[in-house]
């Protein structure tokens, strides 16, 4: 049995091709599918941040690059956010871990230049949407927003468990109601997500 609430487990992967995996050897032809559950492992918990997170790259990859594999680390990642608003850190670690896009602090590449993954994530970016995702073969970009207020109020969930009036049965229940609300977000993923393409 899972540990995991069982929408965990149900998220489809993202799958991507990654050609410097494949040229390390690291992985059979360079095809990694990542799941929800291990983008929990690396954030240690599930949210409506780290969900919406997981959803704005699902989307946008989907729509940047259609009926091809994403190519892992030949994708801009750009947050309309400061790393400390919004909870964009969050976000733009979970859209590392998808894309490989780092900021300074990543893979430099081989000799030559070849799989660079830094200067590809930026922070507070001159952009109209939450993020955007831009194809470096291409120049293809697409914008995603996310908007979960649409669907539930992670706050007052918070707030009913470590507010003045919560009770020891609110305390003891917000585990579980916490992670509904983060299941109630995928299971509305058509709703709160918007991509924009550009």
């Amino acid at each position: 049995m899972s540990p995991y609430p069982s929408y965990i487990e149900e998220v489809e992967p993202i799958a991507l091709y990654d050609e410097l995996a494949e040229f390390l050897g690291a992985i059979e032809n360079g095809v990694y599918r990542i799941y929800y559950k291990e983008i929990v492992k690396m954030a240690g918990h599930s949210c409506a941040t780290v969900a919406g997170a997981w959803l704005m790259a699902d989307y946008g990859l989907k729509a940047l690059y259609g009926d091809e594999l994403p190519r892992r680390g030949e994708i801009k990642v750009e947050l309309k956010h400061g790393v400390q608003e919004q909870h964009s850190g969050v976000v733009g670690m979970v859209l590392t871990n998808i894309t490989g896009a780092t900021r300074d602090d990543g893979f430099g590449g081989i000799p030559g230049g070849k799989f660079n993954r830094t200067g590809l994530l930026h922070y507070g970016a001159e952009i109209e949407t939450d993020i955007r995702l831009t194809r470096l073969d291409t120049q293809k970009s697409v914008g995603v927003n996310y908007r979960p207020g649409k669907v539930v109020n992670p706050m007052k969930i918070l707030m009913s468990a470590i507010g003045p009036d919560a009770t020891p049965d609110d305390k003891a229940a917000f585990p579980r109601r916490f992670q509904e609300m983060v299941a109630t977000v995928f299971a509305n993923r058509h709703e709160v997500i918007e991509v924009v393409v550009q």
